[in-house]
Protein backbone atom coordinates (compact mmCIF):
# COMPACT_ATOMS: atom_id res chain seq x y z
CA UNK A 1 0.00 0.00 0.00
CA UNK A 2 1.11 3.16 -0.87
CA UNK A 3 0.63 6.19 1.87
CA UNK A 4 0.52 9.82 1.66
CA UNK A 5 1.12 11.56 4.68
CA UNK A 6 -0.96 14.33 4.86
CA UNK A 7 0.89 18.05 5.14
CA UNK A 8 -0.12 21.21 6.86
CA UNK A 9 2.10 23.46 5.22
CA UNK A 10 3.74 22.66 1.54
CA UNK A 11 6.68 24.05 2.75
CA UNK A 12 7.15 20.66 4.57
CA UNK A 13 6.66 18.69 1.50
CA UNK A 14 10.77 18.82 0.80
CA UNK A 15 11.26 16.29 3.61
CA UNK A 16 8.79 13.59 2.15
CA UNK A 17 9.29 11.24 -0.65
CA UNK A 18 5.48 11.48 -1.30
CA UNK A 19 2.15 13.52 0.45
CA UNK A 20 -1.19 15.03 0.19
CA UNK A 21 -1.45 18.48 0.16
CA UNK A 22 -4.89 19.83 0.04
CA UNK A 23 -5.85 22.75 -2.56
CA UNK A 24 -6.88 25.02 0.64
CA UNK A 25 -3.56 25.44 1.57
CA UNK A 26 -1.86 26.50 -1.83
CA UNK A 27 -5.01 29.12 -2.83
CA UNK A 28 -2.81 32.08 -1.17
CA UNK A 29 0.36 31.09 -1.95
CA UNK A 30 2.25 32.65 -4.25
CA UNK A 31 5.75 30.86 -4.84
CA UNK A 32 6.50 27.57 -5.66
CA UNK A 33 7.22 24.63 -3.15
CA UNK A 34 9.72 21.55 -2.95
CA UNK A 35 7.75 18.58 -3.60
CA UNK A 36 8.68 14.45 -4.52
CA UNK A 37 5.42 12.72 -5.56
CA UNK A 38 1.90 14.09 -4.22
CA UNK A 39 -1.59 14.25 -4.71
CA UNK A 40 -3.55 17.53 -4.41
CA UNK A 41 -6.33 16.97 -2.12
CA UNK A 42 -9.51 19.08 -3.37
CA UNK A 43 -10.46 19.78 0.73
CA UNK A 44 -13.74 18.82 0.14
CA UNK A 45 -14.53 17.77 3.26
CA UNK A 46 -14.07 21.15 5.41
CA UNK A 47 -15.75 23.11 2.49
CA UNK A 48 -18.93 21.19 2.66
CA UNK A 49 -18.76 21.00 6.89
CA UNK A 50 -18.39 24.65 6.90
CA UNK A 51 -20.38 26.23 4.19
CA UNK A 52 -22.60 23.13 3.03
CA UNK A 53 -21.46 23.93 -0.70
CA UNK A 54 -18.29 24.84 -3.01
CA UNK A 55 -17.89 28.28 -2.87
CA UNK A 56 -15.09 27.97 -5.99
CA UNK A 57 -16.28 26.54 -9.11
CA UNK A 58 -14.69 23.60 -11.05
CA UNK A 59 -12.91 25.70 -13.22
CA UNK A 60 -11.72 27.54 -10.68
CA UNK A 61 -9.94 24.15 -9.01
CA UNK A 62 -8.91 23.40 -12.30
CA UNK A 63 -7.09 26.67 -12.39
CA UNK A 64 -5.27 25.70 -8.93
CA UNK A 65 -4.23 22.19 -10.86
CA UNK A 66 -2.65 23.35 -13.33
CA UNK A 67 -1.10 26.08 -11.27
CA UNK A 68 0.61 23.66 -9.11
CA UNK A 69 0.99 20.76 -11.14
CA UNK A 70 4.33 22.52 -12.38
CA UNK A 71 5.84 21.57 -8.69
CA UNK A 72 7.27 17.74 -8.53
CA UNK A 73 5.46 14.98 -9.75
CA UNK A 74 1.18 15.79 -9.08
CA UNK A 75 -0.04 12.23 -9.61
CA UNK A 76 -3.10 12.94 -9.38
CA UNK A 77 -5.83 15.55 -8.32
CA UNK A 78 -8.60 14.70 -6.24
CA UNK A 79 -12.47 15.34 -7.84
CA UNK A 80 -14.72 17.42 -5.82
CA UNK A 81 -16.55 14.79 -4.36
CA UNK A 82 -19.93 15.19 -1.99
CA UNK A 83 -19.38 13.02 1.08
CA UNK A 84 -22.39 10.70 2.09
CA UNK A 85 -22.03 11.13 6.48
CA UNK A 86 -25.25 11.19 7.54
CA UNK A 87 -24.41 14.69 9.35
CA UNK A 88 -22.78 15.84 6.07
CA UNK A 89 -26.34 15.44 4.30
CA UNK A 90 -27.97 16.90 7.19
CA UNK A 91 -25.69 20.06 6.69
CA UNK A 92 -26.35 20.30 2.83
CA UNK A 93 -29.65 19.31 3.05
CA UNK A 94 -29.76 16.32 0.29
CA UNK A 95 -29.82 13.12 -0.07
CA UNK A 96 -27.48 10.37 -0.62
CA UNK A 97 -28.72 10.25 -4.41
CA UNK A 98 -28.07 13.83 -4.80
CA UNK A 99 -24.60 13.68 -3.28
CA UNK A 100 -23.68 10.69 -5.69
CA UNK A 101 -25.07 12.45 -8.42
CA UNK A 102 -23.26 15.77 -7.70
CA UNK A 103 -19.66 13.93 -7.48
CA UNK A 104 -20.22 12.35 -10.43
CA UNK A 105 -20.91 15.79 -12.11
CA UNK A 106 -18.01 17.86 -10.76
CA UNK A 107 -15.67 14.78 -11.96
CA UNK A 108 -17.03 14.75 -15.33
CA UNK A 109 -16.84 19.25 -15.84
CA UNK A 110 -13.21 18.64 -14.05
CA UNK A 111 -12.33 16.14 -16.83
CA UNK A 112 -13.11 18.36 -19.70
CA UNK A 113 -10.79 21.18 -18.31
CA UNK A 114 -8.13 18.87 -19.32
CA UNK A 115 -5.54 19.86 -16.66
CA UNK A 116 -2.88 17.65 -17.57
CA UNK A 117 -2.98 15.84 -14.59
CA UNK A 118 -4.95 12.54 -13.28
CA UNK A 119 -8.51 13.40 -11.55
CA UNK A 120 -9.02 11.03 -8.86
CA UNK A 121 -12.84 9.77 -9.02
CA UNK A 122 -14.43 9.22 -5.86
CA UNK A 123 -16.77 6.70 -5.08
CA UNK A 124 -19.53 8.08 -2.32
CA UNK A 125 -22.42 6.58 -0.09
CA UNK A 126 -21.95 5.54 3.94
CA UNK A 127 -23.65 1.61 3.53
CA UNK A 128 -22.35 -0.61 0.84
CA UNK A 129 -24.84 -1.12 -1.05
CA UNK A 130 -24.55 2.65 -1.87
CA UNK A 131 -21.21 2.58 -3.12
CA UNK A 132 -21.66 -0.55 -5.98
CA UNK A 133 -25.11 1.82 -6.52
CA UNK A 134 -22.16 4.64 -7.44
CA UNK A 135 -20.31 2.29 -9.04
CA UNK A 136 -23.10 1.69 -11.53
CA UNK A 137 -23.80 5.72 -11.93
CA UNK A 138 -20.32 6.07 -13.08
CA UNK A 139 -20.36 3.97 -15.62
CA UNK A 140 -17.44 3.49 -18.36
CA UNK A 141 -15.71 6.15 -16.46
CA UNK A 142 -14.50 3.76 -14.17
CA UNK A 143 -12.91 1.04 -17.17
CA UNK A 144 -8.74 0.37 -17.24
CA UNK A 145 -6.80 2.88 -18.82
CA UNK A 146 -4.96 1.94 -21.96
CA UNK A 147 -1.19 2.31 -20.24
CA UNK A 148 1.89 1.31 -22.38
CA UNK A 149 -0.26 -1.23 -24.27
CA UNK A 150 -1.45 -2.29 -21.22
CA UNK A 151 -5.15 -2.15 -19.06
CA UNK A 152 -4.25 -0.72 -15.68
CA UNK A 153 -7.43 -0.54 -13.35
CA UNK A 154 -8.88 3.11 -12.41
CA UNK A 155 -7.11 4.44 -9.43
CA UNK A 156 -10.41 5.40 -7.29
CA UNK A 157 -10.76 7.27 -3.89
CA UNK A 158 -13.39 5.89 -1.63
CA UNK A 159 -15.19 8.43 0.65
CA UNK A 160 -17.03 8.54 3.74
CA UNK A 161 -14.51 6.65 5.62
CA UNK A 162 -11.83 8.76 7.48
CA UNK A 163 -15.01 9.23 9.99
CA UNK A 164 -15.79 5.95 10.90
CA UNK A 165 -12.30 4.53 11.90
CA UNK A 166 -13.93 4.18 15.61
CA UNK A 167 -15.73 0.93 13.92
CA UNK A 168 -13.06 -0.66 11.52
CA UNK A 169 -15.76 -3.59 10.71
CA UNK A 170 -17.97 -1.04 8.73
CA UNK A 171 -14.54 -0.12 6.68
CA UNK A 172 -13.59 -3.57 6.22
CA UNK A 173 -17.30 -4.35 4.76
CA UNK A 174 -17.07 -0.88 2.27
CA UNK A 175 -13.65 -1.84 1.22
CA UNK A 176 -14.27 -5.83 0.66
CA UNK A 177 -17.71 -5.04 -1.32
CA UNK A 178 -16.25 -2.40 -3.76
CA UNK A 179 -13.10 -4.93 -4.02
CA UNK A 180 -15.53 -7.93 -4.44
CA UNK A 181 -17.88 -6.13 -7.54
CA UNK A 182 -15.14 -4.60 -9.22
CA UNK A 183 -11.42 -6.37 -7.76
CA UNK A 184 -9.90 -4.24 -11.06
CA UNK A 185 -10.21 -0.79 -9.04
CA UNK A 186 -6.87 0.77 -6.99
CA UNK A 187 -8.82 2.04 -4.67
CA UNK A 188 -7.41 5.20 -2.33
CA UNK A 189 -9.09 5.78 1.21
CA UNK A 190 -9.09 8.71 2.77
CA UNK A 191 -8.04 9.77 5.82
CA UNK A 192 -7.54 5.91 7.41
CA UNK A 193 -6.37 6.05 10.48
CA UNK A 194 -4.16 3.31 12.01
CA UNK A 195 -6.69 1.48 13.68
CA UNK A 196 -8.25 0.66 10.06
CA UNK A 197 -4.66 0.20 8.36
CA UNK A 198 -3.72 -2.67 10.71
CA UNK A 199 -6.79 -4.86 9.57
CA UNK A 200 -5.62 -7.06 6.46
CA UNK A 201 -8.32 -6.93 5.16
CA UNK A 202 -8.02 -2.54 4.64
CA UNK A 203 -4.56 -3.28 3.43
CA UNK A 204 -5.49 -5.80 1.34
CA UNK A 205 -8.41 -3.93 -0.22
CA UNK A 206 -6.56 -0.36 -0.83
CA UNK A 207 -3.76 0.48 -3.23
CA UNK A 208 -2.98 3.75 -1.71
CA UNK A 209 -4.03 6.29 1.53
CA UNK A 210 -3.52 9.53 3.23
CA UNK A 211 -3.75 10.17 6.51
CA UNK A 212 -3.45 13.48 8.86
CA UNK A 213 -4.48 11.20 12.13
CA UNK A 214 -0.34 12.16 13.06
CA UNK A 215 -1.54 15.67 13.96
CA UNK A 216 -4.66 14.90 16.05
CA UNK A 217 -2.71 12.38 17.74
CA UNK A 218 0.24 14.92 18.54
CA UNK A 219 -2.21 17.74 19.48
CA UNK A 220 -3.96 15.18 22.04
CA UNK A 221 -0.38 14.10 23.61
CA UNK A 222 0.44 17.89 24.10
CA UNK A 223 2.84 18.15 21.16
CA UNK A 224 3.18 20.18 18.32
CA UNK A 225 0.47 19.25 15.68
CA UNK A 226 2.22 20.91 13.01
CA UNK A 227 5.66 19.20 13.36
CA UNK A 228 6.46 17.71 9.90
CA UNK A 229 8.59 15.35 12.48
CA UNK A 230 5.27 14.21 13.83
CA UNK A 231 4.09 13.16 10.15
CA UNK A 232 7.65 11.99 9.74
CA UNK A 233 7.05 9.15 12.77
CA UNK A 234 3.54 8.38 11.86
CA UNK A 235 4.31 7.43 8.17
CA UNK A 236 7.58 5.14 9.53
CA UNK A 237 5.04 3.53 12.16
CA UNK A 238 2.92 2.87 9.07
CA UNK A 239 5.39 1.51 7.18
CA UNK A 240 6.18 -0.96 9.89
CA UNK A 241 2.90 -1.76 11.31
CA UNK A 242 1.87 -5.18 12.31
CA UNK A 243 -1.05 -6.76 10.46
CA UNK A 244 -4.13 -8.38 12.11
CA UNK A 245 -6.82 -10.47 11.06
CA UNK A 246 -9.79 -8.65 12.53
CA UNK A 247 -13.59 -9.12 13.03
CA UNK A 248 -14.64 -8.70 9.60
CA UNK A 249 -12.57 -11.34 7.86
CA UNK A 250 -13.16 -13.95 10.75
CA UNK A 251 -17.45 -13.18 9.72
CA UNK A 252 -16.25 -13.58 6.08
CA UNK A 253 -14.44 -16.96 6.36
CA UNK A 254 -17.23 -18.15 7.95
CA UNK A 255 -19.73 -17.97 5.07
Amino acid sequence: MIFYPGLHQPSDAQHFDRCMVSVARLRKRKGDFNVGEWMMDSGAFMELKLFGAYRDSVSAYADQIRRWSRCGQLVAAVAQDYMCEPFMIQRTGLTVEAHQRLTVERYDELLSEETGVYILPVLQGYEPAEYIDHIRQYGERLEPDLIDGKLIGKWVGVGSVCKRNVDVTAIEEVLFKISEARPDLRLHGFGVKTTALESSIVRSCLHSADSMAWSFAARKNGRNANDWKEADTFTTKIKNQRIKQRAYQHRMELV
